[in-house]
């Protein structure tokens, strides 16, 4: 079974996280350092600290509607709190009592949690999953207004990344990505949202 990990950029007081959106919602976060209309407060809203992962889903930046990928810092508190309302996306028996007590818990779930294979630089699934975040209508205003610290625009570096190993350069795109390390949770939490790692205090 894959170990189920958090694998992130942090430090003492915050996590970054990743998103993929359009320039009309990404411009705007970016020059406001917080999301503002269009982004919409009414839906869920999916957060992911892989770095890889989202090049995945994005396809480096070339996908309809994710042309631009920002990297948003927001608080390791606020990340703590979102996992502590979360609830996984499918049924986990070493996590739940029952099927019956997880279904009546997702449909009133504020957050969900969701584990993928971590990719590697080239796209492969890896034997490790890496979480996503999906943050609902219910705890979306505290993500823009109290968690979020800094919104930056990691475009340039995903089309640089891109364009070395179309290049073949596969040892200078490593060299670029975010240095991520498994982010350490208390035994409580991780028992939560199912993490399986060695990482657990």
């Amino acid at each position: 079974m894959n170990s189920n990990e958090i694998r992130a950029v942090y430090d003492s007081r915050s996590i970054t996280v990743y998103q993929a959106y359009s320039k009309a919602i990404a411009l705007p976060a970016i020059q406001h350092n917080r999301f503002v209309p269009p982004f919409s407060m009414y839906r869920m809203t999916w957060i992911k600290p892989s770095f890889l992962w989202l090049m995945e889903r994005s396809n480096w930046g070339r996908k309809s509607g994710q042309e631009m990928i920002l990297a948003i810092r927001m608080t390791r508190q606020g990340w703590e709190e979102a996992l502590s309302q979360a609830v996984l996306t499918a049924y986990d028996p070493s996590v739940y009592r029952s099927y019956d007590e997880w279904a009546t818990q997702f449909e009133q779930a504020r957050v969900h949690v969701q584990w993928d294979p971590e990719r590697s630089l080239r796209g492969k699934s890896l034997p490790i999953n890496s979480i996503q975040v999906g943050l609902s209508r219910f705890i979306i205003e505290q993500y823009v207004h109290e968690w979020t610290v800094e919104i930056r625009d990691a475009t340039p570096l995903v089309r640089k990344i891109s364009t070395l190993l179309q290049e073949g350069k596969e040892a200078k795109a490593k060299a670029l990505l975010p240095g991520e390390r498994v982010y350490p949770l208390l035994q409580p939490l991780a028992r939560r949202i199912g993490m399986r790692s060695e990482h657990i205090l």
